[in-house]
């Protein structure tokens, strides 16, 4: 049976979307069986065994392929991604046995596509004569970047951390240096060595699948096309195929009831709420929490906030998942009972896609994951953007760039924010006056209309899939 063979980075937000694509793929072109290869993760990354487990008995052509796991010392990396790469370095033998076990039981693999952290594993697949393709689970914007690194890089012995300049990569609004993403900030460090080992193979591959969508990020796409990205102008630019956007829907509790918050929103006006969530990674300090919190009840207007407890102080529990916060005393005296009747905190976690579809939310506070992006989009929601940690801070610079427009910048000054700036970015969203805000707001309509376009019969990225198969039947 033709097999496609997927293998995702660890991580529930890169695992769901090369899930999604699985069964896009299934969706459209049935013939086909796919195997997931995962790698346990080696930190917190928010549960995957119940969604593997959900995945496997409702999509039977799926097939998960469970790598051993990879024991590592957490203290001796500065980051998760450190990890990550080092993680799935070490699972390279690994992934070796599990092609020759799919090869050998009577499957061929037409296609192996791999996550941009997997990317020492794109040699094994050349040994067995298996076309690879790389699968990004951010932007074009992104990829636009990573394509061009080596340029950058050869121009310069500086670190992005050092420079105090703007970047200018083709295809990309000016990036201020200190804006890159925070793994290749220091070019010594091993996260940039394994980012610029990553572009110098990208032309090495069959093509480049990215989770976004041909309306979203034309100038991005037409100069990778271009081949204004390539270093020199030399080498390969792969194909790229925009199959987005790839999103999981199924959010609803464990035990198939619905969450408080979607009660909550269904007794609110249309429009009136301002969702803030900042992933399953993004972590405060008590005292911008405290400006949070003070900024939402001075603007006036509905909110749900999703609130996760602080950093440890314990350098040693920095991969592990957060307790249960403690509101009361994380939050100013008061403020939940003065706000009570206009807002919502939720602890750790909300059904964010249910959210961000509910009529009641009108804005949307987050940290620039790319996958939180392309909800909001989706949902015809505008957005402030705020980011924490990865790349973030580079997603921030081209969400509310001219050419985009999908969002208002929270202004951070490298510190803490201050309630002031809470206040004013949530008033500009929200309130219906400002003409930044109706602009955001218009803009992301009409991207969400796009979006939808794209992935319905007859679409872009459904065409874009479709081009693929027929490459992966020859």
């Amino acid at each position: 049976m033709e097999t496609i063979v997927l293998y995702p980075s660890p991580g529930m937000g890169h695992l769901i979307s090369m899930v999604e694509l699985g069964k896009l793929i299934l969706h459209h072109h049935p013939s086909f069986a796919i195997t997931i290869l995962t790698a346990p993760p080696s930190f917190n990354t928010g549960s995957t065994a119940s969604y593997i487990r959900h995945i496997s008995a409702t999509e039977p052509s799926i097939t998960f392929h469970h790598l051993p796991l990879i024991a590592v010392d957490l203290d001796s990396f500065p980051s998760m991604e450190a990890v990550t790469f080092e993680v799935l370095n070490l699972s390279n033998p690994h992934v070796r046995r599990a092609l020759e076990t799919i090869t050998h039981s009577a499957a061929t693999i037409s296609a192996f596509i791999i996550d941009f952290f997997c990317n020492t594993s794109l040699p094994i697949a050349a040994e067995f004569d298996i076309p690879v393709y790389y699968f990004l689970t951010s932007g074009a914007s992104f990829l636009a970047m990573i394509h061009y690194l080596p340029a950058i890089h050869n121009t310069t012995t500086k670190s992005f951390k050092d420079m105090n300049t703007l970047l200018h990569f083709p295809g990309v609004p000016p990036i201020p240096s200190a804006d890159m993403p925070k793994p290749m900030l220091d070019r010594e460090s091993s996260e940039y060595k394994s980012f610029l080992n990553l572009s110098l193979n990208l032309p090495n591959s069959a093509g480049i699948l990215v989770n976004t969508f041909e309306g979203l990020e034309t100038k991005s796409l037409r100069t990778i096309r271009e081949g204004a990205c390539n270093p020199g102008g030399g080498g390969r630019t792969p194909p790229v195929f925009c199959v987005g956007p790839l999103l999981a829907t199924g959010d609803r509790l464990d035990g198939g009831g619905v969450h408080g918050c979607l009660k909550w929103l269904d007794e609110q006006p249309r429009k009136s709420v301002v969702y803030l969530c900042f992933g399953s990674l993004g972590l405060f300090s008590e005292g911008q929490l405290k400006e949070i919190a003070l900024g939402l009840e001075r603007s006036g207007h509905r909110f749900l906030w999703v609130v996760r407890s602080p950093p440890s102080d314990d350098y040693s529990k920095r991969f592990l998942p957060p307790p249960e916060p403690d509101l009361d005393s994380l939050l100013p005296a008061g403020f939940l009972d003065r706000t009570k009747n206009r807002g919502m905190v939720v602890k750790s976690w909300a059904p964010q896609v249910a959210v961000l579809n509910h009529g009641s939310v009108g804005g949307f506070v987050t940290h620039c994951g790319w996958n939180s992006v392309l909800e909001a989009v989706m949902s015809g929601v505008p957005m402030v953007a705020w980011p924490l940690y990865a790349e973030q801070k580079f997603n921030r610079v081209v969400l509310v760039d001219e050419d985009m427009k999908l969002a208002l910048r929270m202004e951070d000054g490298g510190g803490t924010v201050a309630a002031e700036e809470v206040e004013r970015r949530v008033r500009e969203l929200m309130d219906g006056e400002s003409e930044k805000g109706k602009e955001v707001g218009k803009v992301v309509e009409e991207k969400s209309a796009e979006a939808r376009a794209a992935i319905s019969e007859g679409g872009s990225s459904i065409a874009a899939l479709g081009k693929l198969v027929q490459l992966w039947k020859v």
